[in-house]
């Protein structure tokens, strides 16, 4: 009953939203919902990578190709799992895409660049397997939350000419709620810390590489951030600042800020997500 009454506040106060960015008379085409099938436990990782990283794979009904969608799970990088992210799989393989909700290698048996060069790998192995996943190659985006929004965004930024690109990782759109952007602004933070495996002072290249902010340039995909305006966890000037930056390397940019909600019930409401599918409808071409 606790978690309902939360879900039905948190609702109410998600109607006050703020929506930057977004195209003026730009709507959704509506259409009833697809069904879809869920392929468990799929290995995506060569067989002399680190870990065995596996996924789960949401198809939608139809004969495609569709656009697809990385998705990628937070917890600070050392926990939770994929099935946190199976609500937004589900709305998402329904509009159309097929998800390929990831693991990844979590913090401390992994330390940065792995998480990194797991969802790169991710989209590498789907890109690779377009044919038998019915997707079209070059319409793949990145979806996370809170530290899986960190790697989202990052795996978006990092191109060439980046220490730790990767051929064939590109992704042509990217979605990230409640996001840490640039993990110099939490140079004492325990998470970020036990990420990096070493300090800032220690080593500012290696924290430049794994911060969004930083490796972000003109060429980088379309972007769609949405933050709670009350989340202490991530501050909202994470998705401020990232925004700003967009915006000034003229890159495709929205920003949809919930008032009022922190971190946790920003991710549990359907609006934003609703409004990142959309901006995925308006970005990868159908």
């Amino acid at each position: 009953m606790k978690r309902y009454i939360f879900l039905a506040c948190a609702a109410l106060l998600s109607a006050c939203a703020s929506h930057q960015g977004h195209p003026a008379g730009a709507k959704s085409p509506k259409s009833s919902p697809l069904a879809f099938t869920v392929a468990k436990d799929i290995a995506y990782t060569p067989a002399d990578w680190p870990s065995r990283l596996t996924s789960d794979i949401y198809t939608p009904a139809g004969r495609g190709p569709f656009p697809a969608i990385v998705m990628i799970h937070g917890g600070g990088w050392n926990g939770r799992t994929r099935t946190d992210m199976d609500r937004y799989c589900e709305m998402a393989a329904a509009r159309g895409y097929v998800v390929m909700n990831i693991s990844y290698r979590l913090v401390p048996t992994a330390r940065f660049p792995a998480q990194l060069h797991d969802v790169q790998q991710a989209v590498i192995w789907l890109r690779t397997n377009a044919v038998k996943q019915n997707i079209r190659p070059g319409s793949i985006a990145a979806w996370g939350y809170s530290a899986g929004a960190h790697l989202a965004t990052l795996l978006a930024m990092t191109g060439p000419g980046d220490r730790q690109f990767v051929a064939g990782s590109r992704v042509q759109a990217v979605i990230g709620g409640g996001t840490p952007v640039d993990l110099r602004f939490y140079p004492n933070g325990e998470l970020v810390n036990g990420l990096m495996g070493v300090s800032l002072a220690q080593d500012p290249d290696l924290w430049g590489d794994a911060s969004p902010m930083t490796v972000l340039t003109p060429d980088d995909p379309p972007t769609f951030l949405y933050h709670g305006t009350f989340d202490f966890t991530v501050a909202v000037r994470n998705a401020q600042v990232m925004y700003d930056a967009l915006n000034q390397a003229n890159i495709p940019a929205e920003l949809y800020l919930v008032r009022g909600l922190e971190h946790i019930s920003t991710f549990w409401i359907d609006a934003p997500a609703e409004k990142s599918i959309d901006f995925l409808d308006r970005h990868l071409a159908r």
